[in-house]
């Protein structure tokens, strides 16, 4: 391999490429991550753990006041240990559960009546809003960027 070569497979250039495929809508009754992960190459790489979680970016205020905190609703990892080879294609199946952080506003929300109006108005008032996305993250040996993919998903 080259001096370029190496370089490039340090920093994860053109090596391992990492795919999220899922059903964009997860549950709130069922409360579980579920999808798999398709990892390929262009060369021979050794594949050393996994790293699936769920997370949520919760957001309030607007313009300079707006103020963003990330939480971890669930998460899971495997290990792997195997080497995958240029045109080879592998598989992992996931399934982790997942528990939902519900705001001050959202607890008020779901008792209805006036304390329900009481916190829609605060959550709007105050602009709250959640995203929600799932991010898989390779650790491949040997090199210094590993790949990652992410995605947005709905809570319905």
């Amino acid at each position: 391999m080259s001096f370029f070569g190496k370089i490039k497979n340090w920093l994860g250039l053109g090596g391992v490429k990492i795919r999220l495929e899922m059903n964009p809508n997860l549950s709130k009754e069922e409360l579980m991550v579920k999808g798999k992960v398709v990892i390929t190459t262009k060369s021979e790489q050794e594949l050393v753990s996994l790293e699936i979680e769920l997370e949520e970016e919760f957001s309030t205020g607007r313009g300079d006041s707006r103020k963003t905190k990330f939480f971890d609703l669930g998460e899971m990892e495997m290990q792997i240990n195997e080497m995958i080879k240029p045109g080879e294609e592998k598989v992992f199946e996931f399934e982790f559960p997942f528990t939902l952080m519900k705001s001050n506003a959202d607890q008020l929300k779901e008792k209805g009546g006036a304390l329900g109006a009481l916190g829609k108005a605060s959550k709007w008032a105050s602009n709250e809003r959640s995203n929600y996305f799932v991010k898989a993250k390779l650790d491949v040996k040997k090199v210094a960027l590993d790949p990652y993919h992410k995605i947005r998903v709905n809570i319905i």
